[in-house]
């Protein structure tokens, strides 16, 4: 199923079927997925090289979606 440009919201925000969830999760990931997870890790890891880096980035990331989305205020 391919989006209208004009339409993308909606299809962003549609509810899938368990039969379209069952064959978008058992597609077996192509060739340019893995690159570019792979680059993207690689990425990730020249950025935050150290562990204690990356644990930095996760905490600071996690501190800021709780306040953006409200988590842990009682909403």
């Amino acid at each position: 199923m391919t989006p209208d440009p004009v339409d993308l919201g909606s299809f962003h925000e549609r509810t899938l079927g368990p039969a379209e969830a069952r064959e978008y999760l058992e597609a077996p990931i192509t060739p340019a997925e893995r690159d570019e997870v792979l680059a993207l890790v690689r990425w990730f890891r020249r950025r935050y090289p150290t562990p204690a880096e990356r644990l930095a980035y996760v905490r600071r990331v996690y501190a800021r979606w709780q306040r953006t989305l409200g988590i842990g205020a009682g909403r």
